[in-house]
């Protein structure tokens, strides 16, 4: 006698979520005349990283303006530093935010 036996074989993965992914504000369309803010931190490679963005930016967008911020604190978010009043004016003058964190 042999019996066989029927197994359901379930998948460990849950479902996604069917709303798609979207970013906290839309995408630029393009980069032209743009003010692009680069926002760094305290780590020695973060401003380096943004250099080298800068130069590719403005070489591929020569209208393009870069403002910089250097983030003041460490595990903070900066909007909750002594100086959010200054970044909250930064953010607003900006088209678009590059951030880098390196070491």
């Amino acid at each position: 006698m042999n019996e066989r036996s029927t197994f359901e074989v379930l998948s460990p993965w849950a479902q996604a979520d069917p709303i798609p992914l979207m970013g906290i504000s839309p995408r630029l369309e393009d980069l032209a005349a743009k003010k692009i803010g680069l926002f760094y931190n305290f780590k020695r490679a973060s401003a380096l990283m943004l250099s080298a963005v800068e130069q590719e930016l403005k070489k591929r967008y020569p209208s393009i303006i870069t403002s910089w911020y250097r983030f003041s604190g460490v595990n903070i978010p900066e909007i909750e530093t002594n100086n959010s009043d200054k970044f909250k004016e930064w953010v607003k003058g900006v088209d678009g935010v590059v951030l880098a964190v390196g070491d």
